[in-house]
């Protein structure tokens, strides 16, 4: 890690005031300094997945019932066309209908947001939700 540079920061006292609040949200062990932090890594995590050539990582979690036509078929015909991208998956059965997957997936942002948007276009899916971040080599 390099070294700590200081630098200040003037904003509205009502900011400051909603800033500490979240501060305190986040737990004992953070301080303003660490949560400004964690917002700057977000801020440039967010920025390189607009970047298409960037390589990032993300997790698809995907919801969706089990007896829909041929649908499992057609997430795994997906998923099988993108092995080199997908890291791994989870299924989860939530009731005797409804299942959860969890697909982490490593390749360029454009690539992972083509299997995501593929992924949740099924008919079937309920719901589907990208979360993305970084392999943190950058950061």
């Amino acid at each position: 890690m390099s070294e700590l540079v200081r630098f200040s920061v003037a904003m509205p006292e009502d900011l400051l005031a909603q800033f500490d609040s979240l501060v305190a949200r986040r737990g004992l062990a953070k301080n303003r300094s660490e949560v400004i932090r964690d917002l700057i890594r977000e801020a440039l995590i967010d920025e390189q997945w607009h970047d298409p050539d960037a390589t990032i990582v993300g997790t698809l979690t995907l919801v969706f019932d089990h007896h829909a036509s041929d649908l499992q078929n057609k997430l795994d015909q997906i998923q099988h066309s993108a092995h080199d991208k997908i890291i791994s998956t989870m299924h989860i059965h939530l009731d005797s209908h409804n299942c959860l997957e969890i697909i982490a997936m490593r390749g360029s942002s454009a690539e992972i947001t083509s299997i995501s948007e593929s992924l949740l276009g099924v008919k079937g899916v309920k719901h589907g939700h990208l979360a993305a971040t970084t392999t943190g080599s950058s950061l």
